[in-house]
C-alpha cells in the first residue's frame, strides 16, 4: 500500500492502515525537508520505504508481500554473483535511497554505479543518500502498483543520468527495457534479459520471477 503526501498537506501525524494502524510522526518537519531532514525523517522509519518526488510529494510505501520480496531476493542474489564477478561497479538493494539531479530522492528495488562514479562522492555523503543518479535501475511491480507511477519514475531515472533500467511487472508477465535516447522496448514474457552492453555478460533469467 502506498501514501502520498503533498508538502502543502501534510498534518503532523498520517495514519496508514494496510492492515493495523501504523502511524506516521511528522513532528516539525512541516516545513520543506532538505536532504538531511529527509534521510533523518528516514531513518526514523526504517520499517517503511519513503520516497520524495522533485515537487517534494512523499511517498509511504508499507512492506512488500511475500511473494514480490521473494522475487527481489532471488533477483538481488542473482545480480550480486554478477557484479562480484564483473568488479567494474558497485550494487544496491531496496533499502538505498539516492539524491537524483532533479531533487527526487528514490530507492529502487536494485541498482548498479559504475565503480569510478561510486568512489568520486564523498564518503560523508555516501552515509546518507548519495547525491547520485545510479547506472542501472531496477523496479519490480507488485500487485498494489500502479504501472503508469512506476513507468514515470523509470522515465525519471533515464532523464536524471541512468543509462539502462528495467520495469519487471510480475502481473502482466512484462518487461518494459529504458535506455537513454532510444524508445522504450518492451519484452513479453521473456526467457531471459541481457544487460548489454551496460552490464557486460549479465543475462536474468526471468524463470521464478515471472512465472
Amino acid at each position: 500500500m502506498v501514501a502520498t503526501i503533498a508538502p502543502e498537506n501534510r498534518n503532523s501525524k498520517l495514519f496508514i492502515y494496510p492492515s493495523e494502524p501504523l502511524e506516521i510522526d511528522f513532528g516539525n518537519l512541516l516545513k520543506p525537508m532538505n536532504d538531511d531532514d529527509f534521510f533523518y525523517f528516514c531513518q526514523q522509519h526504517t520499517d517503511l520505504r519513503i520516497e520524495m518526488d522533485k515537487f517534494g510529494e512523499i511517498s509511504i510505501m508499507s512492506p512488500t508481500g511475500s511473494e514480490t520480496g521473494g522475487i527481489n531476493f532471488d533477483l538481488i542474489a542473482d545480480f550480486g554473483i554478477w557484479v562480484r564477478q564483473d568488479g567494474t561497479g558497485k550494487g544496491f538493494d531496496s533499502s538505498t535511497g539516492f539524491v537524483l539531479p532533479n531533487g527526487a530522492k528514490r530507492s529502487p528495488d536494485l541498482s548498479w554505479i559504475k565503480l569510478e562514479k561510486w568512489n568520486a562522492i564523498a564518503a560523508e555523503q555516501r552515509k546518507k543518500f548519495a547525491p547520485i543518479c545510479p547506472d542501472f535501475v531496477v523496479e519490480l511491480r507488485s500487485e498494489s502498483d500502479l504501472l503508469a507511477k512506476l513507468q514515470d519514475k523509470m522515465k525519471e531515472y533515464i532523464e536524471n543520468g541512468a543509462v539502462l533500467g528495467w520495469l519487471i511487472d510480475v502481473k502482466d508477465k512484462k518487461v518494459y527495457v529504458y535506455q537513454q535516447n532510444t524508445l522504450v522496448q518492451v519484452l513479453d514474457n521473456p526467457a531471459e534479459v541481457s544487460g548489454e552492453p551496460l552490464l557486460k555478460g549479465f543475462v536474468l533469467q526471468m524463470r521464478g520471477i515471472l512465472d
